[in-house]
């Protein structure tokens, strides 16, 4: 895995989450949205990543927050939660943590923001 100014240590944490959990990459991803499954998008980054643009219908729990609000925000751990961040690292790390919590079918989208904006897909800015 590589990762832009990204330090050895996080790069090995973010690698063992990748053991645990599924990925899915854009195109995966077009073909789950495509086919009506229900699921919820959630934005993992930071406030000011989120303010700037963000997936059209995606809901906002930031990395330092998801665990402790996730429950409130979608009670159901049998749902289908699709995360995403910048590249697919801290969504692949909160993925983990969810599945920990009891969440069933917690996706992280490999790629993440970079990847949806380079597919052209919806994109909602305030």
């Amino acid at each position: 895995m590589q990762g832009k100014n990204h330090s050895n240590g996080f790069l090995e944490l973010v690698n063992d989450a990748k053991s645990r959990i599924q990925q899915v990459d854009i195109g995966g991803y077009r073909e789950l949205a495509a086919s009506g499954v229900p699921h919820v998008l959630v934005d993992v980054r930071e406030e000011s990543e989120w303010a700037a643009g963000h997936a059209a219908g995606a809901i906002h729990l930031g990395k330092g927050i998801i665990e402790r609000d996730i429950e409130k925000t979608v009670p159901d751990h049998a749902a289908k939660l699709v995360l995403y961040c910048g590249g697919g690292f801290r969504s692949a790390l909160a993925a983990d943590n969810l599945q920990k919590m009891g969440y069933r079918d917690v996706i992280s989208l490999d790629g993440g923001w970079k990847a949806w904006s380079n597919a052209g897909l919806p994109v909602e800015k305030p």
